[in-house]
């Protein structure tokens, strides 16, 4: 034992002088360390920092679309997103739970709210069994985009770990309202990144880096879940919201024209509608539609178009190619209209079939108006050939603007196709055959008829405003052309507006009562596989026209494709069905006063009472005023209007006889004239709506007592225009 003792106290001190050394060098390091800061030439504080602070995206507002009033197309609102969380380690307190407890119950629970079956939902809340790492879950598109209503009720249900992240929604409140327009908002998912919203279509994509501002960010210290720190750091970078667009759409007019289509869909269920509404003065689009068309929040409808049918689809036009070809021969000084010529048929070369008229065999000699009247093929022929020649009205098909996009501010406007090679193809294009323009071709050309020779570019965006700092980018209205004088533009619209006011014409469906419409019909046939469709329907109705004729303040296209008719000359029916209304209700609405109404005259009322009820009536007549009797005595009691006021020629005028009074029909009465008959009747009224009666409570020929209820329901001529009108019938395939 003696002889151990050296090595172990020699071994002692190498143990003593190693850790020694280890000290020293763990020292030194803590100490370079603490001067320094850094480790590994890596600043520690930063990285304790990285460690304990987080970021976050602050989402920039989308803009709101609107109409050109400030009602609103499209616009962010508040939306949740469904999370459930499944960490267990996030409950602190087991009386109250912030994880999912029961998958079973809350899958059960969750499946009454959102669009996903229970067993999918227990699937996904049960993942944290393949990966025990797993914090928390979503529920994919069914859980997105929860409304406030829905996150509300879910709340109720006090289910465990069932948390809401705020998010926005893009809504349209006005559902298919210039869908193909306007756009929709699509929010894409890629693995690894976060959701973006996109533009699709329209507006909604044109538009979309305007509309979509830049996103913000805030950058916080937060503990181990992420969870800001109280009096922790906060750096901020605010968004920059997207801007707000003004579109020259009316949202009342727009309107006006979906109820119209949906009309003409649900009578005619033809394969496709476009329509536009334009103002002439500045290319303004007021109202812009298709069928199909779709929901853009829901996407119903998208799969049976993508296209913005009157920016993107070039067609044949048919006969409303006509209107320029006139408009061309009349500013050249070529257009004699009362020229007489050979309708029928007409042959371009020797080896060329000869060309016809719609109705094959013509209509024998005839003036050149009477040839736009019926629309003569042979006519437009003949004045593209022979009286303006093929390079002059080459000339004003550019001139017109109709061999190039208009720029209008949509995406994906095609272009025409104009088939001008040979003498056969230059002369259907006089009549709208062979060549193909897009509807905002033809929009784009009418103005300059319309606008006294200046043709206007045209456009949706009004303006578009920055709703942070007020700044207003204003778009104005741009002269694309001048095509043609003033004073040809007039002839023109006079030429037109025999089209629809003499017997001969093809438009005498499209007269519209108050209003001198100038305009064209068009039927253009079908083509496939090299040849043409011959069914009844197979053909593309449309009409171009404007009101008031002598100085348009509208023009409106409209044209559909294959309905379900029997005879093509009903082709007109439903392409009225939207003109017509549009058209009236529009002006009417724009507060353009009737052009050819003429100012009604007052008449002072005589006394009648006493007077045998025959008399009286005759006597009302007389002065052009119509008289309506309650009661069945033989002698006029009282009358409203009194003695000695003065009533407007065709004013109701209200007799009471002697007896007890009785109940008129009142359909289609103003509110004035059913007071009128309260006040003698001495029965009380009430209504609800505007405009005219449309309902009332009491049954014609009832006898009334003093005191009854009255109760009617009043529409506007806008809400009820068109239900009881018959139909016209005219040969229009032309």
């Amino acid at each position: 034992m003696p002889k151990k003792q050296p090595n172990i106290n020699r071994g002692a001190v190498g143990l003593f002088f190693t850790f020694l050394l280890l000290f020293l060098v763990v020292l030194y390091r803590f100490s370079v360390i603490g001067i320094t800061g850094e480790a590994a030439g890596q600043p520690l504080a930063a990285k304790a920092e990285q460690k304990h602070m987080r970021q976050d995206t602050i989402e920039a507002r989308r803009g709101t679309i609107m109409d050109r009033s400030g009602e609103v197309v499209a616009e962010d609102t508040v939306s949740y997103n469904l999370v459930a969380i499944l960490d267990k380690k996030m409950t602190t307190n087991p009386k109250k739970p912030r994880h999912v407890v029961d998958p079973e119950k809350t899958a059960a629970t969750l499946a009454k709210y959102i669009d996903l079956k229970e067993s999918e939902i227990l699937r996904i809340l049960s993942k944290k069994e393949e990966n025990p790492k797993l914090f928390q879950v979503e529920f994919g598109k069914a859980g997105r985009d929860i409304s406030y209503q829905t996150k509300m009720q879910i709340e109720k249900e006090e289910l465990p770990g069932i948390i809401f992240q705020p998010d926005s929604k893009r809504f349209y409140p006005n559902g298919v309202f210039a869908s193909h327009l306007v756009g929709f908002v699509e929010k894409l998912e890629k693995k690894g990144e976060e959701t973006r919203n996109i533009g699709r279509l329209g507006i909604e994509k044109s538009m979309d880096s305007i509309l979509k501002g830049k996103d913000g960010k805030i950058k916080f210290e937060s503990d181990v879940w992420g969870y800001l720190l109280p009096d922790g750091k906060e750096i901020v970078t605010p968004a920059d919201n997207g801007k707000d667009i003004y579109l020259t759409l009316d949202k009342k007019i727009q309107t006006f024209l979906e109820d119209s289509m949906n009309k003409v869909v649900e009578e005619y269920n033809p394969k496709k509608i476009i329509a536009i509404v334009a103002d002439p003065k500045t290319g303004e689009i007021l109202a812009m539609g298709q069928r199909p068309s779709f929901h853009p929040e829901t996407r119903e409808g998208l799969e049976e178009t993508w296209l913005n049918e009157a920016i993107e689809y070039p067609f044949e036009p048919g006969s409303t190619m006509k209107i320029f070809t006139l408009a061309a021969a009349v500013n050249e000084g070529k257009f004699n209209p009362n020229e007489q010529f050979q309708s029928g048929s007409y042959q371009v070369t020797k080896r060329d079939k000869p060309i016809r008229d719609h109705n094959w065999t013509g209509w024998g000699k005839i003036s050149y108006l009477e040839g736009v009247q019926r629309s003569s093929n042979v006519a437009f022929a003949k004045i593209a050939k022979e009286k303006l020649g093929f390079e002059t009205f080459r000339e004003y098909l550019s001139k017109f603007g109709l061999d190039k996009p208009t720029g209008i501010d949509l995406p994906d406007e095609a272009t025409s196709q104009l088939r001008y090679e040979w003498p056969i193809e230059k002369i259907t294009t006089s009549f709208g055959q062979g060549t193909a323009i897009t509807a905002i071709q033809q929009i784009q050309a009418a103005t300059a008829i319309a606008n006294d020779g200046k043709m206007m570019k045209p456009y949706v965006i009004k303006k578009v405003v920055d709703p942070d700092t007020g700044d207003i980018q204003e778009k104005k209205p741009q002269v694309a052309g001048t095509p043609i004088s003033a004073a040809a533009a007039k002839e023109v619209r006079d030429i037109l507006g025999t089209v629809i006011t003499s017997k001969k014409g093809t438009g005498n469906r499209y007269n519209i009562e108050g209003y001198s419409v100038a305009g064209k019909t068009g039927t253009a046939e079908m083509s496939q596989g090299g040849g043409y469709l011959d069914g009844p329907g197979d053909y593309i109705f449309s009409f171009l026209g404007m009101a008031p004729k002598d100085d348009p303040e509208l023009v409106v296209y409209v044209a559909v494709q294959q309905p379900e008719i029997d005879h093509y000359s009903k082709g007109s029916i439903p392409v009225s069905m939207i003109f017509n209304p549009v058209m009236k209700n529009s002006l009417q609405y724009l507060n353009i006063k009737p052009s050819t109404k003429e100012a009604p005259t007052s008449v002072k009322l005589p006394d009648l009472t006493g007077e045998p009820s025959s008399n009286a009536v005759k006597s009302l007549k007389d002065k052009g005023l119509e008289a309506v009797v309650i009661g069945k005595g033989s002698e006029i009691a009282a009358q409203v209007p009194a003695p000695e006021e003065t009533a407007m020629e065709g004013e109701r005028i209200i007799l009471l006889t002697t007896g007890n009074a009785t109940m008129p029909d009142m359909r289609g009465w103003s509110l004035r004239d059913a007071m009128k008959v309260a006040t003698l009747a001495g029965i009380n009224l009430d209504y609800k709506g505007s405009g005219y009666v449309s309902k009332q409570s009491i049954t014609r020929g009832t006898t009334l007592k003093k005191g009854d209820m009255l109760t009617l329901e009043l529409e506007t001529p806008i809400e009820s225009l068109n239900d009881d009108k018959e139909e016209k019938k005219t040969d229009v395939r032309s």
